[in-house]
């Protein structure tokens, strides 16, 4: 993707988000920019029949997740994102995945970076993160470039719950 269309893509997904997580994603991408990546935000607001799509290949384990999340009158205010490294979509690497966690982290937000590991691989990547150790050989979760807030869960946004 060349780098307009990128940043007109981030620019477009950024406007389905909940402002004050768009806000702390936008951040992300800054930092992860400036360590000279292209991230691209993939998916933000999911229909509830996407999100069932998702659920049915089992891209997902929830069939009401952050990215379904509206606001009034049914506008769309994700509180997820999949971000991408635009130069690699088909073939990411751990590097990729770690430093977008450090950068989610540093804002306040998680990744699924740890999802469905053991405590033991998440130590590793916890210690690689602590010493920002983009090489460190770790083993990544199920789903590493999704991106949500902390502190609240899916049922809650489901209602009117909101980061700040």
């Amino acid at each position: 993707m060349t780098e307009e269309d990128r940043k007109a893509r981030n620019a477009e997904k950024l406007a389905q988000l909940y402002p004050t997580f768009a806000k702390r994603i936008a951040k992300v991408i800054a930092a992860l920019e400036a360590d000279g990546v292209r991230p691209r935000i993939q998916d933000a607001y999911r229909s509830p029949a996407d999100q069932l799509i998702a659920f049915n290949k089992g891209n997902s384990k929830l069939k009401f997740g952050f990215h379904n999340v509206t606001g009034d009158g049914g506008k769309p205010e994700s509180l997820a994102v999949d971000l991408l490294d635009d130069d690699h979509p088909t073939s990411m690497t751990t590097s990729y995945f770690l430093r977008v966690a450090v950068a989610a982290e540093k804002n306040g937000l998680q990744t699924g970076i740890r999802f469905g590991l053991p405590a033991g691989l998440r130590a590793g990547i916890d210690a690689a993160i602590a010493a920002k150790n983009y090489a460190a050989p770790v083993k990544v979760g199920w789903d590493p470039t999704h991106i949500e807030p902390t502190g609240i869960t899916p049922s809650e946004a489901k209602g009117t719950k909101r980061p700040s």
